[in-house]
């Protein structure tokens, strides 16, 4: 009887055993959600700028979850990893993440941090994971055909420094105006910060104007010597590039110097309520370009406060920065983070999808006015058209200004002249070609 139950039993246990065997397997191969790694920085130095920047982003992420259902049906989901913004954390977090989470893989990676996003660049190419920095990062891999895993979309260095140009121009008068005016660039000394210099020479050349660059040694705590020196020289504008405490120091030394603070220009990285708050009355009236600018009253603000924010699903602590330069920043990167996920749907379909495949994504992400209206996110965001050639596909920003208690969108977008700037990226890209060894790829031929 004991041999009979067993013959009996045996196809059965056999089954169950394969069975189980099987299901790990068949869960693996079908992630649910699409896994966004977020490599945030919510304590160190610049807490400040990274809190409310998370928050947007996880606020859009969020909406497009509780709101849309996610991206034609998949669901988002995501993970944070501290790197107080420095790249040896980054490093740490990005080998943490690049493999994705409960079985779904990591689709790209945006570093918000230029020494991370340094320190991990050769690793996402070896990895095929795009890595997209906004406002930030190398201006180089403008250009595709060398840089295919590179995305600095929307307003590198260099399209930063020839917008502030044109806006000055625009206040001048005409570009004919700015022949022997003085533009001194004050910048932060690091690699990031010295960006501009070869720009700003070029565009110098071009229109005539006194080009003046002065470097401020990090973190730019005293500035006494460097505005000092501006006055001797009687600057007619400055263009500031600075990042964290740098930015509100400079207003207020340059103002005690009777520099006005209305000619006085921030990059992207001194264009928050962050930078100005601290200078108190000296910053009323400094100007500041941003891709992103500060408000509430864009429709996806609106759609966020609806659908997370009143709902109490909001990873906003402080609802003070709701509408915040930075937190609207958030929100733009996650709109581009999903956009880019829902460009790649559209070739490899509605399913949860990897690095390689979002690289194509990446590379083919077009956002026209149209778009953009769907998105409610008129007057946030600019139009997008990114190409083998072209992966920052945008190079624009707006002006805004600082009343002292808030900003106020005082341009509409102001355009970068991309045809002047090209040849000095295509020099920077072969440059680094030759020194990698690396191939052009031919931007006519998929890749």
């Amino acid at each position: 009887m004991l041999d009979l139950k067993h013959r009996l039993l045996a196809p059965w246990l056999a089954a169950t055993a394969l069975a189980a065997c099987l299901l790990p397997t068949v869960a693996a191969a079908a992630p649910t959600h699409q896994y966004i790694p977020l490599p945030s920085f919510r304590v160190g130095p610049y807490a400040s700028s990274g809190v409310p920047l998370f928050g947007g982003i996880i606020d859009y992420l969020t909406y497009v979850n509780e709101a849309q259902g996610g991206i034609n049906g998949v669901k988002l989901s995501w993970s944070e990893c501290e790197t107080g913004w420095t790249a040896d954390k980054g490093v740490e977090c990005y080998e943490q993440m690049k493999d994705g989470r409960d079985g779904s893989p990591t689709p790209f990676f945006f570093p918000i941090s230029g020494p991370i996003a340094a320190a991990v660049n050769d690793r996402t190419v070896q990895d095929k994971i795009p890595l997209v920095t906004i406002g930030y990062g190398i201006t180089d891999a403008t250009d595709g055909a060398i840089y295919p895993w590179n995305f600095p979309l929307m307003a590198n260095f260099y399209s930063q420094s020839s917008s502030v140009v044109n806006y000055i121009a625009q206040q001048e008068g005409g570009f004919d105006k700015l022949k022997g005016k003085k533009i001194v660039t004050a910048y932060n000394d690091s690699p990031p910060g010295r960006e501009t210099i070869k720009s700003m020479a070029l565009l110098a050349k071009k229109y005539g104007f006194i080009d003046v660059q002065i470097p401020i040694a990090l973190p730019g705590s005293e500035q006494t010597g460097v505005w000092r020196q501006i006055h001797q020289e009687k600057a007619d504008w400055v263009f500031l590039r600075g990042w964290g405490v740098l930015t509100p120091v400079a207003i207020k030394t340059a103002v005690r110097f009777g520099f006005p603070a209305d000619h006085l220009i921030g990059d992207i990285w001194s264009a928050s309520e962050e930078d100005v708050l601290p200078a108190g009355a000296s910053a009323k009236g400094y100007l500041a370009i941003t891709p992103n600018p500060g408000g509430r009253d864009f429709q996806i603000l609106q759609d966020i406060k609806k659908y997370v924010v009143d709902t109490g699903k909001s990873n906003l602590k402080d609802p003070n920065s709701f509408g915040s330069v930075f937190y609207n920043s958030g929100v733009t990167q996650g709109i581009l983070m999903v956009e880019a996920l829902r460009k790649t749907q559209e070739k490899y379909g509605h399913r949860v999808v990897n690095g390689e495949e979002t690289r194509w994504g990446l590379e083919n992400l077009k956002i026209d006015a149209a778009q953009i209206k769907a998105l409610g996110a008129e007057g946030l965001l600019q139009p997008i058209n990114v190409t083998c050639n072209d992966h920052e596909g945008g190079g624009s920003v707006r002006v805004q200004q600082w009343d002292g208690e808030k900003w106020h969108t005082v341009s509409d977008w102001v355009t970068a002249d991309r045809a002047l700037l090209r040849p000095l990226i295509d020099a920077g890209a072969a440059a680094y070609a030759k020194e990698k060894g690396i191939t052009p790829r031919d931007c006519s031929k998929p890749f």
